[in-house]
């Protein structure tokens, strides 16, 4: 019995050190927290727009993604009043406002976009574009002689966008109502949503307010009223090469 007593507990330590040995060669178990382990990474940071594009809008978490229309650089060509290549530079804002302001101050014509603004190019909407007309280069200075049916040609996107102007508008920069009229996406009407594509060519009205004793200015320096040139697009082609 004695024998077996003995045995018995060898037996037992080479299970023991068998089971260690064992231990030893499995892999070390991620004790990690699950809720760390599979945090999410930090999301991007948006890049900055380029010229020519709008930046990425920001998503709830979940969110579908939303369509944002591509805003695109232009040139434009007014035959009727010696303009030709103008560049138009897209900023997201409202019409003649600080960003806006800047733009023109460098000879170029600015476009806002987004809810205080108009759309682009071509799409269906309102295309605003402004422009000095008495400050040198001054591209817009014979933008009041516009007549009905003289042709505004946009190039964009390798595309042609062919205008012809419609009507003659007047906005107050002084009247939230009529600020309201020229950013509306049908030029003059608030509410009524667009089915055509129609542009708005609107600059300084400085000679005329003057001449009524009117010298109010904004912040900026701009007058109080804009003359709007308000047109509709008849023909969009490709650009040829």
């Amino acid at each position: 019995m004695r024998g077996i007593r003995v045995v018995v507990p060898i037996a037992l330590l080479l299970v023991g050190l068998t089971a260690c040995a064992t231990e030893a060669a499995r892999p070390e178990r991620d004790t990690t927290p699950i809720a760390t382990a599979t945090a999410r990474a930090p999301e991007p940071t948006p890049p900055s727009a380029t010229p020519g594009t709008t930046a990425p809008a920001t998503q709830e978490p979940g969110a579908r993604p939303k369509q944002v229309p591509r805003m695109l650089r232009a040139t434009m060509r007014i035959p009727s009043i010696g303009v030709h290549a103008l560049p138009v530079v897209p900023y997201r804002g409202s019409p003649d406002d600080g960003p806006g302001t800047r733009i023109q101050n460098g000879g170029v014509a600015a476009s806002p976009f987004g809810s205080r603004g108009g759309v682009g190019p071509g799409q269906v909407g309102n295309y605003i574009v402004t422009a000095h007309r008495t400050t040198a280069p001054a591209p817009f200075a014979e933008l009041p002689s516009l007549r009905r049916g003289d042709r505004v040609v946009v190039r964009a996107g390798g595309k042609v966008f062919e205008y012809r102007v419609a009507r003659t508008r007047s906005t107050s920069f002084r009247s939230r109502r009529s600020l309201a009229r020229q950013a509306a996406a049908v030029p003059g009407r608030p509410g009524v949503p667009a089915r055509r594509a129609m542009i708005t060519l609107s600059t300084c009205a400085t000679p005329e307010d003057h001449a009524r004793g009117n010298f109010w200015a904004d912040e900026f320096g701009n007058p109080e009223h804009r003359i709007d040139k308000v047109g509709v697009l008849v023909e969009t082609r490709p650009e040829r090469p």
